[in-house]
């Protein structure tokens, strides 16, 4: 290949700028492929209704090791979005250094293709009845994200980080996931960039007032580190939201409307452009940190549909149905 190559020490190339007969050299010098998914959302008047992609597609840029700002409205988060023929072609190069684990050619960190964000999702009913909320069912959301995520792998990305900036799509792309990995030998990745802070790392941020929760401070601060100018602070006041239970145990609560809420709340007063550049920050090393190891780790086997072998024989154990199973249906005595 000439021409095509990666920033130095890694990152990420657009998939979408990759010439069709560089394809499979560009997959094999790849060590893993980048899906953002998030959605069209209402959360609130301060914040635009691609909060969920901003976030998503930030966060994508971040885990290549890219930490320049995002574009403004209307751009791409992502540098590897850049001028139209900056994707380049030293795919032959860089698969030699990786095989002699020369770190010297300039390539010694994770090289990622970048593959264009899932924009729209199933929302939540607190918030589809919102202006601008575009939703989709869940049954779709499903089978279109799975055949997404193997379109991906079969063009030749076997390592695919999904970085998810909306909620409710955890189940939706976990469900495609586990579809396509029976299909596929795959290694899927699904981190929510939400979950990289922890909570009590929120609480010594914003203090004791609730941060978390749908177009809160957390929500807000984290938009405005890729993107400020996205965010109207003077939009709304504070709407405390709804207390959580008073357990320290892990669970999942849906309700209608959780009053107050406006298809949103949260104390926006506590959000700024500084600690939202401290959750970038922050969750977009932990990301890092994630990425690299998992590109370390051995690869899985391939899929299988065939049965356990029999401990005893090393023959496949017969299955339900199988008549040549101990109990099958031969005729004779039960």
């Amino acid at each position: 290949m000439d021409g095509v190559t990666w920033p130095a020490g890694g990152g990420l190339l657009p998939a979408t700028r990759i010439p069709g007969g560089e394809l499979a050299a560009v997959a094999a010098a790849a060590d893993y492929a980048v899906l953002p998914v998030g959605a069209v959302e209402w959360h609130g008047p301060h914040l635009p209704l691609g909060t969920d992609l901003i976030l998503a597609e930030g966060f994508a840029a971040e885990a290549g090791g890219a930490g320049g700002p995002a574009a403004g409205a209307g751009g791409s988060s992502s540098p590897a979005a850049g001028a139209g023929g900056a994707v380049a072609s030293a795919a032959g190069s860089a698969s030699a250094a990786r095989s002699s684990g020369d770190t010297t050619t300039g390539f010694p960190g994770p090289r990622g293709v970048l593959f264009p964000a899932v924009p729209y999702a199933a929302c939540p009913g607190q918030t589809r009845p919102w202006p601008g909320t575009v939703s989709i069912r869940p049954e779709i959301a499903v089978g279109y994200l799975a055949d997404v995520i193997e379109g991906i792998v079969a063009a030749g990305f076997p390592r695919l980080l999904i970085v998810n900036g909306h909620d409710a799509n955890m189940s939706t792309v976990r469900a495609a996931m586990e579809w396509v990995s029976g299909r596929r030998t795959a290694s899927l990745l699904l981190v929510n960039w939400f979950q990289l802070v922890t909570s009590a790392e929120t609480t010594d941020l914003y203090g004791p007032l609730t941060a978390r929760g749908h177009g809160g401070a957390y929500e807000t601060s984290g938009v405005l580190g890729f993107d400020p100018g996205a965010v109207r602070l003077d939009a709304v006041t504070d709407l405390p939201p709804k207390p959580k239970l008073p357990v320290g145990h892990p669970y999942v609560l849906v309700e209608s409307r959780p009053d107050p809420w406006q298809g949103w709340s949260g104390h926006i007063s506590l959000a700024s452009e500084a600690a939202g550049r401290q959750v970038r920050a922050t969750a977009g090393a932990r990301l890092r940190e994630i990425v690299a190891a998992w590109v370390a780790a051995p690869p899985p086997a391939p899929p299988t549909a065939d049965p356990l072998p029999d401990p005893a024989t090393g023959s496949p154990a017969p299955t339900a149905g199988d008549p040549t199973a101990a109990d099958g249906a031969t005729g004779g005595d039960r």
